[in-house]
C-alpha cells in the first residue's frame, strides 16, 4: 500500500494536518484563508507574503520532500525575518543556543497590520488535552540548565513587559502553562524588535480521528470556553479579540474555530487522489 502524504509528517492526525491543508494550495487562495481567518480590519495576508508550513509534503522519485510542511522555529528556520531579528531572538531565549530547541509555531506567515509589515502567528489545538497546563521540563544537562534559566527569564521580561503596557493581571511562567506562556513571550518579543503580531489560538472543530485523545471542539463556542478558562490567571482575561499595544506596536490575540475536514482512514483508501 502507498504512502499517503499525512502519513510522513512528524504527527499524522489533528491539528499538525489540518494546519498543513489550511497552508496548501494557490498562493492568492492561502493568502485569502489566512486573512479570512484572522478576521480583523487592516489585517491582510497577501500572495507576495512568506508562511511556513507552505503545505503537504511533496512525493519525488525517491521518496519525499517534507520541506514544505515544515513548521517554523522564528530563531532559525523563518528566513522571511531578518537575521538580525533571528539572532535576538535566539539570544533573548537560548544561553547556549548550539544543540539546543526554541518553540515551534504550527504556522508563521508575515502580513500587513495597519498598512506596515507584521506577523501572523497560530497556535492550533484538535482536543482538550492539547491545552496543557504543565511547566517546562526540567533539563538534563549543565548546558540545559543555563538555558532554562535564560527562559524562565525570558518570559518574565515578557510578562512585566505586558503588565506595564497592557494593564491587567499577567503572569505568564516558565513553570505553569509553558506553551501558552512562549507564544504570549515570543509574541512581545517580535513587538519589541518593532514587528506588529496578531496570535491566532485556532482551533479544529470535530477532528474526529482525535475523539479517543480527548474532548473535541463542536463549535466556535465551545473552543473559545476552553481557551478562556486554560489561560484564566496566567493571561489577562481581557487580553482576547482586542487590539492592544506593546512596546510600542500593535499586538492582538484571537480566539478563532475552522472546521477543516481531513478523514485519514479515508484517505488511505485513496492515497493515488491525495498525494
Amino acid at each position: 500500500m502507498e504512502t499517503a502524504w499525512w502519513q510522513v509528517l512528524d504527527k499524522t492526525r489533528g491539528s499538525r494536518p489540518r494546519t498543513v491543508l489550511l497552508a496548501d494550495g494557490a498562493r492568492p487562495d492561502v493568502a485569502r484563508r489566512l486573512t479570512d481567518l484572522v478576521g480583523v480590519p487592516n489585517v491582510a495576508v497577501t500572495a507576495n507574503d512568506f508562511w511556513m508550513p507552505l503545505g503537504k509534503p511533496v512525493r519525488t522519485g525517491t521518496g519525499w520532500n517534507k520541506e514544505p510542511a515544515k513548521e517554523a522555529r522564528l530563531d532559525r528556520d523563518a528566513s522571511f525575518l531578518p537575521a538580525a531579528a533571528r539572532q535576538a531572538l535566539r539570544r533573548w531565549w537560548l544561553e547556549v543556543p548550539r544543540g539546543a530547541n526554541s518553540p515551534n509555531w504550527d504556522l508563521a506567515s508575515t502580513c500587513r497590520i495597519e498598512g506596515g509589515n507584521g506577523m501572523l502567528l497560530v497556535e492550533a489545538k484538535a482536543h482538550s488535552k492539547e491545552l496543557s497546563v504543565a511547566g517546562k521540563s526540567a533539563p538534563s544537562t549543565g548546558n540545559g540548565w543555563k538555558n532554562h534559566e535564560r527562559i524562565g527569564s525570558a518570559i518574565e521580561q515578557a510578562r512585566a513587559g505586558f503588565r506595564r503596557d497592557a494593564g491587567g493581571s499577567w503572569r505568564i511562567a516558565r513553570d505553569s502553562h509553558y506553551q501558552l506562556a512562549n507564544r504570549f513571550a515570543w509574541s512581545w518579543k517580535l513587538t519589541s524588535l518593532g514587528v506588529p503580531v496578531v496570535l491566532v489560538y485556532l482551533g479544529f472543530l470535530n477532528a474526529e480521528d482525535m475523539a479517543k485523545e480527548g474532548s473535541l471542539f463542536r463549535s466556535e463556542d465551545d473552543w473559545g470556553r476552553a481557551v478562556r478558562h486554560h489561560a484564566r490567571g496566567v493571561v489577562d482575561d481581557t487580553c482576547w479579540d482586542r487590539r492592544l499595544v506593546v512596546n510600542g506596536q500593535s499586538f492582538t490575540p484571537l480566539i478563532r474555530a475552522l472546521e477543516l475536514p481531513f478523514a485519514p482512514r479515508v484517505q488511505r483508501r485513496t492515497v493515488r487522489d491525495s498525494s
